[in-house]
């Protein structure tokens, strides 16, 4: 094929065919102090992943996020950030997060305006993401992507408590770290939440 390309000293007609694309799993997840909700998992009719649009996101806050926030402790002193994603910051994303989070939806077109290219201040960017992969990935790799979410699933029901707090309160040195540094990134500094 046109694409593919082998080279060997010992067999110059040996060939190995790969996927053009590997295998993926699309996750949401929500931190808080108190819990995580999910993981969501955005996936087609055949459980294949499937690109993350406005409707599917609407969708997934309807029928998955709200029903597991409304047994949690939801005020008008929560929060909501999430990031720019045309899909996260469409109209019907924004309609159904704004009366949840009376005002305090942190994102591009949201009640508190979150830069466009912000220095990774979520949990999930700065603690959650990084942890999955080094527990999830320390066996040999997933042999499958059934696998694959079954080990992110099992991972993420697994964090304590205790440590979800000490990952959102370091959200408060970030910001402060943030604001030292003008705006800018934070990757030459190193917090410490477990």
């Amino acid at each position: 094929k046109q694409n593919c390309r082998y080279w060997s000293h010992r067999h110059p007609r040996e060939l190995v065919q790969k996927p053009l694309h590997s295998s993926k799993v699309t996750v949401r997840c929500a931190v808080a102090a108190f819990a995580i909700i999910g993981p969501y998992l955005f996936e087609d009719e055949r459980g294949n992943a499937c690109t993350v649009t406005s409707e599917r996101y609407a969708h997934m806050l309807q029928d998955s996020f709200i029903p597991r926030l409304q047994g949690l402790t939801v005020n008008k002193t929560t929060y909501f950030q999430q990031d720019g994603a045309t899909s996260h910051t469409a109209k019907i994303a924004m309609n159904i997060l704004r009366p949840l989070f009376h005002g305090n939806v942190i994102s591009r077109y949201g009640d508190i305006a979150w830069p466009a290219r912000s220095p990774d201040l979520s949990v999930c960017d700065f603690y959650l993401w990084g942890y999955l992969k080094s527990v999830v990935y320390c066996e040999p790799s997933p042999p499958t992507t059934q696998e694959l979410k079954l080990r992110k699933q099992e991972e993420i029901s697994r964090i304590p408590v205790d440590v979800l707090r000490r990952a959102m309160s370091s959200v408060h040195d970030r910001l402060a770290e943030c604001e030292q540094r003008n705006g800018g990134h934070l990757e030459d500094v190193i917090f410490r939440v477990e």
